[in-house]
């Protein structure tokens, strides 16, 4: 199931309007995960993981900052998350899990935000493309 043309297109044009906004959709993303799913808080014993810290900001700043390298790579994903990948295999060893919950937490935010990019059609791409990434965080995995 890999990435179209179009799947492409769309996934730039969704990273056109949500880039600018990393911080800010990147903490909801995971103020988000941590509520809906709280066994993922696990991963973050040492964060203060109240609404609008500090710690939450900046890791869902440099998420959605590795997301945003991913598209701006896409022709060419397993290198650009190729350091990515390693970290979360050995050494910080997520559940695979955790991959789709954090996206379908994304895919919440980027509804929320930008409505009337998200048509049914690229919300197929957007997820193909949160797919491959997952995949490509998870390849290392023993």
């Amino acid at each position: 199931m890999g990435l179209t043309a179009c799947d492409k297109t769309n996934v730039k044009a969704v990273w056109s309007k949500v880039g600018g906004h990393v911080e800010e959709y990147g903490a909801e993303t995971l103020e988000r995960m941590f509520t809906s799913y709280p066994q993922t808080k696990t991963y973050f014993p040492h964060f203060d993981l109240h609404h609008g810290s500090a710690q939450i900001r900046a890791h869902g700043k440099k998420v959605l900052g590795a997301l945003g390298e991913a598209v701006s790579h896409i022709d060419d994903l397993p290198s650009a998350l190729s350091k990515l990948s390693d970290l979360h295999a050995q050494s910080l060893r997520v559940d695979p899990v955790n991959f789709k919950l954090l996206s379908h937490s994304f895919l919440v935010v980027v509804a929320v935000h930008c409505p009337g990019v998200l048509t049914p059609e690229v919300h197929v791409s957007l997820d193909k493309f949160l797919v491959a990434v997952s995949t490509v965080l998870t390849s290392k995995y023993r």
